[in-house]
């Protein structure tokens, strides 16, 4: 077969949908807004389906898009961020002994970060994605990949040392 059909975006979303759906909620925050972007995703990933190589698999395409998409809209509402709140709103603390607030606490932490970094660390430790897997999927070399991540971590247990240091005391 020398293309994709439709058949073959139909089998991929039910075979895929969910896992995607997980990446974007990691990369954007947020459920609602996962679903809009995976949406999206999908709808741009079909408009060129017939051109993508049946032998090859089609979500490393349809992930870089999806990293693609959250990156975009960061950059647009980072400018709508600042031009509407003069200042941060309270960020609420979360007690260390509790499993699900430590995850809110972590979640919190990971959005606060740029969305390369916040990238890079959902495909290599939420999406298990090797290093050159999540180059490839970033469209970056592997040393972008290694550096990213290494800030990424610092900066979240940096913050996440302030956080929960004074509830730990």
């Amino acid at each position: 077969m020398g293309r994709r059909d439709d058949g073959s975006f139909v089998e991929f979303v039910v075979a895929r949908g969910d896992a995607l759906q997980r990446t974007a909620a990691l990369l954007c925050g947020a459920h609602q807004d996962a679903e809009d972007l995976l949406q999206t995703a999908l709808e741009k990933a079909y408009r060129h389906w017939g051109r993508l190589d049946p032998d090859s698999d089609p979500e490393p395409y349809v992930r870089r898009i999806l990293v693609n998409l959250v990156i975009s809209r960061a950059r647009r509402w980072k400018v709508i961020r600042e031009i509407q709140m003069a200042r941060l709103p309270e960020t609420p603390s979360a007690a260390p002994h509790h499993s699900v607030e430590l995850r809110g606490t972590l979640m919190d932490e990971l959005r606060k970060l740029g969305p390369r970094q916040r990238a890079v660390l959902v495909l290599r430790f939420w999406e298990d994605l090797s290093e050159a897997e999540t180059a490839q999927a970033l469209g970056c070399s592997v040393g972008t990949v290694k550096s990213q991540a290494s800030r990424g971590l610092a900066r979240l247990r940096e913050r996440l040392d302030k956080n929960l240091a004074p509830l730990g005391s």
